[in-house]
């Protein structure tokens, strides 16, 4: 009996080394704006949210990320689980009157919480139902699980699928909807082909230029502000059906997600049509692609090579244009403030009001004012906001 049983266990051996051949690939740079559009929203710490049919590959490209940034996965299914499981198990201790009961977290936020980060992957989303949904607000929003908080390095990537084919699918709550950036997961049979042969697309993680980091930041603020101005109502805009509620739309939440995206996008030199999914994927298709035209062409000059020579730029012509620019000028003072930038500053508001658009300046004067030192001298351009100044009480010192 003894030598058939050898036998057979060296041919399960055999054939487990074959299946472990079949699941071993090498990875090749490719374009592929969907994948570029997770790198770039994981990189800027945005809970992404993957929809897609079952068996589509979600979760095997999240595997291919979590090696590209180095980091461990923690895979939880989100349907199998109890809303405590979430917000945590309570434990009693021996004076709970005097210290309260701490709420106790599951084994997988301890080990992220030890290793320092991580990428956290909630699978089966749309199949969790409202209660285990409601637990997972506080999770995606404050990085807390119990009585513990995950550290702010730990990325949260989750996938769901459309409600017609997930196993018992719902939608998912307008709260919950509203705190992703959502990409649609879709396969190329190319792609597909080529990597059952051996080869997958390697996932890319976006590389910020610390150089570019400040200009970054003030070309995305400008950017958000001037638009928002233009279309004030697109702030905020909630659907009228349950669907669209579980899915982008445009809240100030989304819209700070589209600053970092954008900040992030303008420092590290991704692609545009990785950008646009992304910004769709926060606000939805309505604002996210007015939006992404709007940039297009917004086309503002550099706020650093305009401080670096304030005076031989041009103000854009358009109002809400002027604001954009301006406000990526007083943002890029602000991240490095000197008297000789506070200053061009004031050189860049003073073309505003020869421009007879002192009214657009106005808010921008009032930040610009906010940065004096008290020891540097008031220049020429701050008199035309001397009333505007005076009310707010920035002129005092």
């Amino acid at each position: 009996m003894d030598e058939p049983m050898t036998a057979a266990v060296r041919a399960l051996a055999a054939a487990d080394d074959l299946v472990a051949a079949t699941r071993a690939w090498r990875t090749e740079p490719a374009a592929d704006p969907k994948v570029e559009a997770l790198a770039l929203a994981v990189s800027a710490n945005l809970p992404v949210l993957l929809w897609g049919e079952p068996g589509i590959g979600k979760s095997a490209t999240l595997q291919q990320l979590a090696d590209g940034l180095g980091l461990p996965l923690e895979t939880v299914i989100a349907s199998v689980h109890e809303p405590s499981d979430f917000a945590g198990l309570p434990i009693v201790g021996d004076s709970p009157a005097t210290d309260g009961v701490p709420m106790a977290p599951p084994d997988w936020a301890v080990r992220l919480t030890r290793t320092g980060s991580g990428l956290l992957f909630f699978d089966e989303l749309s199949s969790a139902p409202p209660a285990v949904q409601a637990a997972l607000l506080r999770v995606v929003l404050e990085r807390r699980v119990g009585s513990l908080a995950l550290p702010p390095s730990v990325r949260i990537v989750a996938a769901a699928n459309p409600p017609t084919s997930a196993a018992d699918g719902w939608h998912l709550a307008p709260p919950l909807a509203n705190r992703f950036v959502h990409l649609h997961w879709t396969h190329d049979a190319r792609t597909v082909a080529r990597g059952l042969a051996g080869t997958w697309p390697a996932v890319a993680v976006p590389a910020v230029r610390p150089a570019r980091a400040a200009t970054a930041l003030a070309r995305a603020r400008g950017a958000v502000a001037g638009f928002l101005t233009a279309r004030p109502g697109l702030t905020h805009h909630l659907p009228a059906d349950a669907e669209a509620r579980g899915g982008a739309w445009p809240s100030p939440r989304t819209w700070e997600m589209v600053l970092r995206l954008l900040a992030l996008h303008h420092a590290a030199g991704t692609g545009a049509e990785a950008l646009a999914l992304a910004v769709i994927g926060a606000v939805g298709d309505g604002a996210g692609l007015e939006f992404v035209t709007y940039l297009e062409n917004l086309d503002l000059p550099d706020p650093e090579r305009v401080l670096a020579d304030p005076g031989a730029f041009r103000l854009p012509e358009r109002g809400d244009r002027q604001l954009a620019f301006l406000t990526a000028v007083i943002s890029a003072v602000q991240a490095k403030v000197d008297r000789s930038r506070w200053e061009a500053g004031w050189v860049v508001l003073g073309k505003a009001v020869e421009a007879g658009v002192p009214d657009v300046a106005a808010r921008a004067a009032m930040d610009l004012a906010a940065l004096r030192d008290t020891s540097w001298p008031v220049p020429p351009a701050i008199h035309a906001f001397a009333e505007v100044l005076g009310l707010s009480g920035r002129l005092s010192g």
